[in-house]
């Protein structure tokens, strides 16, 4: 395909938008919030720290990198600010952490050939040397922590507890945002460092809470930002004619109006509701653009989203025991009464025991079989934890969601062979 064909751009312009550009809706308040943080520190010198709490795939990452790339552009940042990005999954001890600031704050040269005591006179030196005597010359941090509750795990929490102390200081402006997904994070500081914490949280919700209505309006909205081509998303768009782009944007919208590309869409939300998800589907769909085939269509979404199901889970619901698919079908339930909400065994086993009293062809069994049962499946991962409450919370009482969709363990009940006719009742019915 040659590179100066309408087409050509606009699949570049698509991937710009799907590889290199994090978009963010919702969450005004507190998208707002760590806007000020960051521009009171970057413009005022002030120092600032603050944790960002949510489950996976709420967003946390993606709402602070759309932040971050808008005060990029502000040329006060340029001048006034670094800012350093650590994961506690890669910077897994101080030592690491400090090469890492090190690095991005471009002071390679400066500490080669110094000798420290000890890992906070390092740091110091590091800050200080940003320092050259008067505020008009002095830069400010931003700070990034990924995965902050690993960095609570790094002996006596040093890191944490020297950028806490910094920012409370005011020897340097810099400001420390935390990004986790345990809620109990601030319980795992340690108590001097906790001392030196601001305690400002910042929450936020994923898809996953809002109503079935709301998540799909959600995730039109997302598969329209992602395909409508706009001037501003690109340079590339320059190199395309207007007419072409008005016509790419009206197939577009035909498409999102079509009822079968809505009920597509409603098979891969009971799958994954996640943006990065979506993205994964659609690059395979924009690869295959070409001069003779222009136009995204319903067949196209239809082809990735059976792919995308086949992943074995059907087979693996259909490989196990009875009481394993029972188990399964009662968290089919709950996940079906309460809108996909996360559960624990002791939810289950109440859902399956009401099942077997009420009909005596199924054999009851004892519990602790039950939960191996359950342990079983958390081993094939057709069931996941849900982070939050830590070791401190039995495993009776620890939360799981289901990974398999509705469909897939009809399509498992369907198939296997000698299943009570009770069971495979319980699993097309709604009541229990």
């Amino acid at each position: 395909m040659k590179e100066n064909t309408p087409i050509y751009q606009i699949r570049k312009c698509l991937f710009e938008k799907l590889q290199n550009i994090s978009y963010f809706k919702g969450q005004l308040q507190e998208r707002e919030k760590i806007l000020k943080l960051i521009q009171s520190t970057v413009e005022y010198g002030e120092s600032n720290s603050a944790l960002i709490i949510g489950s996976r795939a709420s967003g946390k990452t993606t709402l602070v990198n759309d932040i971050i790339r808008e005060v990029t552009l502000l040329k006060t940042f340029e001048d006034n600010a670094l800012l350093v990005r650590l994961h506690g999954f890669v910077h897994t001890n101080d030592n690491l952490a400090l090469k890492a600031i090190t690095r991005q704050m471009n002071l390679l040269n400066v500490v080669e050939g110094k000798v420290f005591g000890s890992f906070a006179e390092n740091l110091a030196f590091l800050l200080d040397s940003l320092k050259s005597g008067n505020k008009e010359t002095s830069k400010s941090i931003i700070f990034i922590l990924e995965e902050f509750d690993s960095f609570c795990k790094h002996h006596n929490q040093t890191l944490l507890y020297n950028l806490f102390d910094i920012s409370q200081s005011a020897q340097t402006a810099i400001c420390v945002l935390g990004l986790t997904c345990r809620l109990d994070v601030v319980e795992l500081l340690e108590k001097r460092v906790k001392s030196r914490f601001s305690h400002r949280q910042l929450f936020l919700f994923s898809d996953t809470y809002a109503d079935e209505k709301g998540m799909f309006i959600v995730m039109m909205d997302n598969i329209k930002s992602l395909l409508i081509l706009k001037r501003s998303d690109s340079d590339a768009i320059d190199n395309i004619p207007a007419s072409y782009i008005s016509k790419w944007n009206k197939q577009v919208q035909h498409l999102l109006e079509n009822k079968s590309f809505k009920s597509i869409l409603q098979r891969f939300m009971d799958i994954d509701i996640s943006k990065n998800r979506l993205k994964i589907i659609l690059i395979p769909i924009i690869s295959s653009l070409r001069d003779d085939n222009d136009t995204i269509t319903v067949e196209s979404f239809q082809e990735q989203l059976n792919k995308f199901e086949q992943d074995g889970t059907i087979q693996a619901i259909h490989d196990l025991s009875v009481l394993e698919l029972c188990l399964i079908i009662a968290m089919k339930h709950h996940t079906d009464i309460f809108n996909k909400q996360p559960m624990n065994f002791e939810m289950v086993l109440t859902r399956y025991t009401k099942f077997a009293n009420a009909n005596s062809s199924v054999q009851s069994v004892q519990r602790p079989v039950v939960m191996k049962a359950f342990e079983h499946l958390q081993n094939l991962e057709l069931i996941s934890f849900v982070s939050g409450g830590g070791s401190r919370i039995q495993k009776e009482y620890q939360l799981f969601k289901l990974e398999a969709t509705s469909q897939q363990i009809a399509e498992a009940v369907k198939s296997c062979p000698g299943l009570p006719t009770e069971v495979v009742q319980w699993a097309k019915s709604s009541l229990i």
